[in-house]
């Protein structure tokens, strides 16, 4: 291994479980409110993306708030993100689940539930 994949290899985390594209997860992530406060806020939705390998790896979650879909990127080995929890695997047939973004809530659902009960 050259030098820069070492140091790559020493900064990854170990502690994120393996999910994909379709799965449902729980992020929690670490807010700086003031230089001395910080608190961790949940973000739960759909993984329609990921990205990278290595240390840049990145994936997308995607969730409904109040009606208006709210996407936010989130890098994977990144010390801002306290834990990652799967909470329901989904299963899907493409790595980029772009095409959620134009489908309803209901839709949603029923997609992801329809997938899931035919394993």
């Amino acid at each position: 291994m050259n030098k820069i994949k070492i140091i790559e290899f020493d900064e990854m985390r170990m502690d994120i479980p393996t999910f994909r594209p379709g799965d449902t997860v729980k992020v929690f992530v670490k807010i700086q409110e003031t230089e001395e406060k910080e608190r961790i806020q949940m973000f739960e939705g759909i993984v329609i993306a990921m990205r990278g390998s290595g240390i840049n790896e990145t994936f997308t979650v995607r969730k409904n708030s109040f009606g208006v879909g709210v996407e936010r990127i989130f890098h994977l080995h990144s010390p801002r993100i306290d834990k990652v929890e799967v909470v329901q695997e989904g299963r899907h047939n493409r790595a980029k689940l772009f095409y959620i973004r134009n489908l309803s809530a209901k839709a949603i659902r029923q997609k992801l539930r329809s997938k899931t009960q035919t394993r």
